[in-house]
């Protein structure tokens, strides 16, 4: 019998329709995961795989303690030892990698995407950080785990919350965004793009622009998420 829940195949496999739906997937660039931690197991998109051929059998499930293929003939994405190392840091649930256009744009200048008002508030909790860029050794060794891992750092080092602020733009590379569950994780994803163009517009607009209060910034975040919550309905 297959470790793999029925219900984790069919919802990674929506979610990852769900990110070509979304526009933000051209050829085959990006994937989707979720993960089973209690049969410690990651299930991802294999990779190279063209999304119209995908189907849920197709996912290639991984064990989350060694990083081995189980159950599949095929190859996992060539990004799951990120994941792996993001499930292994982080309390999420799901994870979404793109390359949509926006966002990619600001790893590419290395620039974090700042919280500049309610809208980013909304969903991020502060700026989404960038990473330094890789060294030369960690390129030419494991350099998807070393993806990974510098994502963890960005976070340890400036001690950031990983479960307010769920997504990160990684230098030269794109973006990576977790949640609770797969399809959380492509929300957060088509959030981040649409976040990443509002603030191409407004650099473009007013790039002296001054930083919201912190109060607002925590106001909108709080009212959506936590205890205290109080947006939409019970």
């Amino acid at each position: 019998m297959s470790r793999v829940r029925a219900e984790l195949r069919e919802a990674v496999f929506a979610a990852n329709r769900a990110l070509v739906n979304a526009g933000l997937v051209m050829e085959t660039f990006g994937n989707v995961s979720g993960v089973d931690r209690d049969a410690g197991i990651l299930l991802i998109k294999p990779s190279g795989v063209p999304y119209e051929r995908l189907t849920p059998a197709a996912l290639v499930p991984v064990a989350l303690d060694t990083g081995h293929v189980l159950e599949s003939t095929l190859r996992p994405s060539s990004d799951t030892p990120t994941h792996l190392e993001l499930y292994r840091a982080f309390p999420c649930g799901g994870i979404a990698h793109t390359h949509s256009l926006w966002a990619t744009a600001f790893a590419h200048a290395r620039r974090p995407l700042a919280c500049m008002g309610t809208t980013h508030a909304d969903y991020f909790r502060g700026d989404v950080p960038v990473t330094r860029p890789l060294t030369a050794d960690e390129v030419a060794g494991d350099y998807e785990r070393y993806t990974g891992l510098v994502i963890v750092e960005a976070f340890r080092t400036r001690n950031l919350p990983a479960h307010e602020i769920p997504a990160v733009l990684v230098a030269n590379h794109g973006p990576f965004t977790w949640g609770a569950d797969p399809m959380a994780a492509v929300e957060h994803a088509r959030v981040l793009e649409y976040l990443a163009h509002l603030e191409g517009a407004r650099l473009a607009i007013a790039p002296d622009a001054p930083f919201p209060a912190g109060y607002l910034i925590d106001k909108h975040y709080l009212r959506k998420h936590g205890s205290d919550a109080y947006y939409g309905q019970p």
